[in-house]
């Protein structure tokens, strides 16, 4: 019986190696910021680049992300926003912005979702806001209840796979970089 469970145990762990060395092969190869603050995510087959904003503060790529961004807090708001950037999380659009929605306790209205093509490239964007219970520690975030929050996320299919932008704050403070947001898709490029 004991046999048994170490066998149990180490296939397990073996398996759980490969999974993580399989993820690892299929990340992209190469990531790295520009000097022009912008950072460029690229793949075996070509490169999407973006340029984030000047007053955005850039944080160290870790983990799943592969950018993160820090944008300070608009006026009446106690804290600041995170737009984090994630490479090939996998899943596909709809199922990505599913967890997002999944992410709220209650909503403020509908969600809004719109697809557009920006420099050759298809993007989906969705803006929810409501009672935000976070992504959880996988993603890097405590799980805990805020309301008054939003969430403007996009996801760029890219030749080498989905690039995700996912900003979370406060609602007046996602309100005040909204346009900044959006210029920083405008800049997409393969």
């Amino acid at each position: 019986m004991n046999r048994a469970r170490i066998f149990n145990f180490v296939s397990i762990f073996s398996l759980s190696i490969l999974a993580i060395l399989s993820a690892c092969a299929a990340a992209p190869k190469e990531i790295q910021t520009e000097q022009s603050g912008g950072p460029a995510v690229s793949g075996a087959s070509g490169s999407v680049r973006w340029t984030a904003p000047a007053r955005w503060e850039t944080k160290p790529a870790g983990g799943m992300r592969a950018a993160t961004y820090i944008i300070p807090a608009a006026e009446g708001d106690s804290e600041g926003a995170e737009c984090a950037v994630f490479v090939n999380l996998g899943g596909g659009v709809q199922a990505n912005i599913t967890r997002w929605l999944g992410q709220f306790e209650k909503t403020d209205g509908e969600p809004k979702q719109k697809s557009e093509t920006i420099n050759e490239l298809s993007v989906t964007i969705v803006d929810v806001s409501g009672t935000y219970k976070g992504g959880g520690p996988m993603i890097g975030q405590p799980s805990m209840s805020k309301s008054g929050y939003r969430l403007l996320g996009a996801i760029v299919e890219g030749p080498e796979g989905d690039i995700f932008f996912k900003l979370t704050g406060p609602a007046k403070t996602i309100a005040a970089a909204q346009n900044e947001f959006q210029e920083m898709l405008k800049s997409l490029k393969k």
